[in-house]
């Protein structure tokens, strides 16, 4: 978290366990939840110390200022069957446990905030950190044959941005009016997952093959002059790294979302724009072949321009129009969509073709303008898990933190 915020802590885990197949990760109301006696449910749990881990609340999670703990019971299916210590792994970096109980039969693992991978979404309300904790079974004594599937659990940690919880008094402190004016106009550029009908974030879990993404991407200008908001590139991957293999692109070349331009998908830009320093789209759903886990993670780069600037080839939202087999802007003139056939929609200085991932070189990747703030950055959305049973679509309900 933010330095000089003092942070309240919220824990969420989701997800329910049940036999596999199938995998059902899908989120529920958290006062439905309470109620139910289902003894494989996830919950939420206000004072994780207060209560021990048993097979009725299989994972732990307290959010602490600076990392999470997460306290894993070994008879993670509730069938008196213990997992393999070794097996579970935090994040998508794989962590280790950091220490075992043998007399309660549970692991844990303690990791930074920031740590084994973990993703953070940024709300204007809210920072959210979200990690997943992974079962992957090492083979069987007998490698003919298999005893049990991988799973993957989602985890969260909720943390305001601007309310303080702390009992101590606060201290206040001076600065000066420079640095005061440059933290009001500092952009923070976000990426969120969206129902279907625009109004809410949903939950990252319970998708199937058919279904659509919504993601809207936003720019936080604050006191800034008026901006218009643009997605640059967008690149899915089987984790949170911009290096990563396999990898997919969904929107290249300056703004074109190339994933529509396939036969078999609907994906689009949204137009209208709600408003300038917001930009929507849909993508029809998919999985990388031979992934286990079924889950993706989407990296997109945004970037900003001032409102009364007109889109150009090198800052457009443009989508491909299969009725009339031709590109199309959300805003400005068609033909700043023509280089998204050719692709090649850079200024000759950059006319050299690279991979979308090679233009990312690092993990947070920033451009500052004239002026000095920061312009551009890349944001990552994910993890999006996918469900294996079809019975399952649906069955997530609205008012599950997303």
């Amino acid at each position: 978290p933010e330095s000089g915020l003092i942070l309240a802590l919220l824990c969420w885990t989701a997800g329910e366990v049940a036999a596999y197949p199938p995998w059902d990760f899908s989120w529920g109301d958290p006062a439905s939840r309470g109620a139910r006696a289902d003894p494989h449910t996830w919950s939420w749990v206000e004072d994780p110390q207060s209560q021990a881990v048993s097979s009725q609340q299989p994972v732990m999670v307290q959010c602490q200022e600076a990392q999470l703990v997460v306290t894993v019971h070994r008879d993670l299916f509730g069938t008196g069957r213990l997992v393999n210590a070794a097996d579970l792994t935090l994040g998508p970096a794989a962590c280790k446990h950091s220490s075992l109980n043998p007399a309660h039969n549970t692991v844990t693992f303690t990791a930074g905030l920031h740590e084994c991978g973990s993703i953070v979404q940024i709300t204007p309300d809210s920072l959210i950190y979200r990690t997943l904790l992974n079962y992957d079974p090492s083979p069987a004594s007998n490698p003919v044959i298999i005893r049990s599937n991988p799973a993957v659990i989602p985890i969260e940690c909720h943390y305001p941005r601007r309310e303080n919880v702390s009992s101590n008094a606060i201290r206040p402190t001076w600065a000066p009016f420079s640095s005061t004016l440059s933290a009001e106009e500092r952009l923070v550029f976000s990426l969120r997952l969206m129902n279907e009908d625009w109004s809410a974030e949903r939950p990252f879990t319970g998708f199937q093959l058919g279904d659509v993404l919504n993601i809207q991407a936003e720019v936080g200008t604050e006191s800034h002059v008026p901006l218009r908001l643009f997605v640059d590139s967008c690149v899915a991957a089987l984790s949170p790294s911009t290096d990563s293999s396999p990898h997919y692109t969904i929107i290249d070349f300056n703004g074109c979302l190339v994933d529509g331009r396939s036969d078999d998908t609907s994906s689009a830009f949204i137009t209208p724009r709600p408003r300038e320093d917001m930009l929507r789209f849909r993508i029809d759903v998919f999985r990388f072949a031979g992934d286990a886990r079924n889950l993706i993670y989407i990296t997109c780069h945004l970037k900003v321009t001032p409102a009364d600037q007109a889109p150009d080839p090198l800052n457009k939202a443009c989508s491909f129009n299969k009725a009339r087999n031709t590109w199309a802007p959300v805003e400005g003139t068609r033909d700043i969509c023509s280089c998204c056939e050719t692709g090649n929609c850079e200024s000759p200085a950059l006319s050299r073709r690279l991979n979308p991932l090679e233009r990312w070189p690092g993990r947070r990747f920033r451009r500052h303008d004239a002026n000095g703030k920061e312009a551009e950055a890349d944001v990552v959305l994910g993890p999006v898990l996918l469900s294996r049973d079809p019975g399952a679509v649906g069955e997530w309900q609205e008012g599950g933190h997303g």
